[in-house]
């Protein structure tokens, strides 16, 4: 699923105008990196076989972090994301994307540092190819 939204993302040049000139999507935070940025969060694929298809239900965590003082500024690229990442948009390679849909888009702000983030959960099913 990574490799997929990757793809589909880092073409978006509207998306890469929010953060900055280019889709900054990374595993761990960038050293000195300054926002709009973007970090794979929390994931699980869990078994969801039906009638002998080898399937996986898939839950995942995009995090945007903001510019300081600009909450919008995540809340935007999050939203972006969001409208990229439909079923017909993602191709998992060795699988076939049964569905996809935004689960959740939320607003935080980190308490120690007063950063605002977006955090964009998707769930998507996914059959083998």
């Amino acid at each position: 699923m990574r490799a997929a939204i990757l793809a589909r993302l880092s073409v978006d040049a509207a998306l890469a105008g929010l953060m900055g000139g280019r889709v900054r999507l990374h595993d761990e935070p960038p050293r000195g990196a300054s926002p709009v940025y973007a970090l794979f969060g929390d994931a699980e694929t869990r078994d969801a076989s039906v009638d002998g298809a080898a399937r996986h239900a898939h839950s995942l965590a995009l995090v945007v972090f903001a510019k300081p003082d600009s909450a919008r500024t995540g809340l935007d690229a999050a939203s972006r994301m969001a409208a990229l990442l439909t079923e017909d948009a993602l191709a998992p390679p060795g699988h076939v994307l049964v569905t996809c849909r935004v689960a959740a888009l939320r607003a935080t702000r980190d308490e120690a540092s007063g950063e605002a983030r977006a955090v964009l959960t998707l769930e998507a099913v996914t059959e083998a190819a």
